[in-house]
C-alpha cells in the first residue's frame, strides 16, 4: 500500500477554509490532519468543537484528530460525535493510558498515541498491540512551521522494529517539518503515514505538492 499524507489544517487559510478542504477533497490526499490545541499541554491554542464540525460537514475524506490537550478522556466522545475517524492522544497527557485507548475504540475510532521528541519509544511497549496507530512527532508540539528533528529517525526505526513483531499493522505516522526533502528517508525509516502543513499549504500549488508527496518513492512501502 502507498503510504497516507493528511494535509494540516492548522496550515490552512482560516478566511478560506471550505476552499481549501474542497482543495484537499479533490487530491491524492488520505486524511484530514486537525490539530486541538488547548495552549495548556502545549503553548497554543487552536481550535475545538464548532471549527471540527464545520470541517466535518465539508471534508470527504476521514478526519485525523491529533489532541495536545490535557485530560483527553473528557472529550473522546465528543470528538468522536464531531466526525473523528482517528483519535490520537499524546503519551504524556494520559495517566491512564491503557484505559484511554479503549475509550478512543469504544468511541468507534481508531486509536493513537503520540510521543515528544523526548519520550522513548520504549514507553509504548504495553500499548502497542492496542493501537491503530503512533504519532512520532518530529518537532516540539504547539506550533507549525518548525525545523525537523533529526533524532526521528532513529526513533521510527526503533518503532519500526517494535510493532514488527507486536503490531505488523500498525500506522506509523510523523507530524513536524515533513516536506519533499525529508519524506524519502522517513519511508525508508519505517513512517507510512505523514502529516504536512506548510509544505502543502504554502506551496504554490498545493494539489500538485500534494500529488507529489503522494507518490515519492511509493515502491519502498512494504506494508
Amino acid at each position: 500500500m502507498k503510504h497516507l499524507i493528511a494535509p494540516s489544517l492548522l496550515a490552512a487559510d482560516f478566511a478560506n477554509l471550505q476552499r481549501d478542504i474542497e482543495m484537499v477533497n479533490s487530491s491524492e490526499a488520505d486524511w484530514f490532519h486537525v490539530d486541538v490545541m488547548d495552549g495548556v499541554f502545549v503553548p497554543n491554542i487552536s481550535f475545538g468543537f464548532p471549527v471540527m464540525e464545520a470541517i466535518k460537514k465539508h471534508a470527504t475524506k476521514p478526519l485525523d484528530v491529533h489532541l495536545m490537550i490535557v485530560n483527553p478522556d473528557q472529550y473522546i466522545e465528543r470528538f468522536a460525535a464531531a466526525g473523528a475517524a482517528v483519535i490520537t492522544v499524546h503519551y504524556e497527557a494520559c495517566t491512564h493510558l491503557h484505559r484511554t485507548i479503549q475509550a478512543i475504540h469504544a468511541a468507534g475510532c481508531k486509536a493513537g498515541v503520540a510521543i515528544n521528541p523526548h519520550t522513548p519509544v520504549a514507553l509504548l511497549k504495553e500499548v502497542l498491540a492496542d493501537l491503530d496507530l503512533v504519532l512520532v512527532m518530529s518537532v516540539n508540539p504547539g506550533f507549525g512551521g518548525q525545523k525537523f528533528i533529526p533524532n526521528t529517525l532513529h526513533k521510527l526505526r526503533e518503532l519500526k522494529a517494535l510493532s514488527a513483531t507486536i503490531n505488523p499493522e500498525l500506522i506509523i505516522e510523523v507530524d513536524g517539518g515533513v516536506d519533499i526533502h525529508n519524506l524519502a528517508d522517513l519511508i525508508q525509516a519505517g513512517a507510512n503515514a505523514f502529516v504536512a502543513g506548510n509544505a502543502i499549504f504554502a506551496a504554490t500549488a498545493p494539489k500538485e505538492m500534494i500529488s507529489e508527496l503522494k507518490n515519492l518513492n511509493a515502491g519502498i512501502l512494504k506494508v
